[in-house]
């Protein structure tokens, strides 16, 4: 692979994959490209910023100029870049559809110019939309029903278009609901912990019965690099395989897990197009060689040691006020 360039490496997944991919004997540069918005931080790299192999840039993806630059420079470009939280697709979509959409395309422009040998662009199993039986193929159609996601499903189609075009060597991923350490705590696994350490109130949606598919973040890296060495260009792979919970499910195992009660969380109205459930079939990045790795007791035992240790990083984050939304005080007393 030699030299890649990494979109969105100083944000929650993409900072792991760098990681994981500076270990790799055969890579011998990687360069971040990352905007540093909220949800990045050059933190998240930590130690690897001292590597020799890498190299970070503070840049848009949007930037024509400079990301023409960089392909010059790179034989693969694995793309993280990317607008991601649900909520604020609700009231900010502009930049959804500007970063995700717009991003993507100047960066396969990029592409296409400099003729890269591999272009890997990471999406999520939200533009599917929900299902309500059976898990979602590669092959299936794709019903977006969040800002977020369609941004998503948009540029899916951009990139798949560049290969049967131009013949960019494209693969897109699409996983399932991620956690680990250094996740902004805008999502609801760091949230939930971050609040359980701070001894704040849980909220859920409902009655917490939305059910994700949790996919350790090392999990997921290790399928979106099988697919960059050896996925088919032109190609779809789900990246799937952890546990499904409903959000009731999981909120029951961090109470456990901080020997928390039920009187602690309040029930709250569902936001608006919140999908009931997310399924991927796998099968076939399996046939690559993947097979996920982390279970999730030890995986948020993990993740939680991490909160619990780096209070620094995500405090200052963290929403503490009350939500804008009244509880619903009949559902309170409904543990799992």
């Amino acid at each position: 692979m030699e030299q890649v360039l990494i979109t969105g490496g100083a944000g929650f997944i993409g900072s792991h994959f760098a990681r994981r991919l500076l270990r790799a004997d055969d890579v011998a540069r990687v360069t971040v490209l990352d905007a540093l918005t909220y949800a990045g931080s050059v933190e998240n790299l930590g130690e690897a910023m001292l590597s020799p192999k890498l190299t970070f840039i503070r840049g848009d993806i949007c930037d024509a100029q400079l990301v023409e630059r960089l392909a010059q420079e790179h034989t693969a470009i694995v793309h993280f870049a990317a607008e991601s939280h649900v909520d604020r697709s609700f009231y900010d979509t502009g930049s959804f559809l500007g970063t995700n959409v717009l991003g993507t395309y100047t960066l396969l422009e990029a592409a296409r110019k400099a003729g890269v040998c591999r272009f890997v662009h990471v999406s999520t199993d939200e533009v599917y939309g929900p299902l309500l039986t059976g898990q979602a193929a590669e092959t299936d159609p794709i019903r977006p029903s969040v800002p977020y996601a369609a941004s998503k499903a948009a540029s899916d189609l951009v990139a798949l278009s560049y290969f049967q075009t131009f013949g960019v060597p494209v693969c897109v991923t699409r996983s399932s609901n991620n956690y680990g350490p250094r996740q902004h705590p805008e999502k609801i696994i760091p949230l939930f912990i971050a609040r359980l350490l701070k001894g704040h109130r849980l909220t859920l949606h409902g009655r917490g019965q939305h059910v994700r598919n949790w996919l350790h973040v090392e999990d997921n890296c290790q399928g979106i690099e099988l697919v960059l060495r050896a996925g088919t260009p032109g190609e779809v792979y789900n990246i799937g395989g952890g546990t499904d919970l409903t959000s009731k499910e999981l909120t029951g195992l961090l109470l456990r897990m901080f020997d928390a009660g039920w009187d602690c969380v309040d029930y709250i109205p569902d936001r608006a197009a919140n999908d009931l459930r997310y399924a991927l079939n796998w099968s076939k990045i399996a046939a690559l060689g993947y097979c996920p790795e982390r279970g999730l007791e030890d995986g948020l035992a993990e993740t939680a040691d991490w909160y619990r240790r780096n209070p620094d990083r995500w405090a200052p984050l963290l929403r503490t006020a009350q939500p804008a939304v009244p509880a619903i005080p009949e559902l309170i007393d409904h543990p799992v």
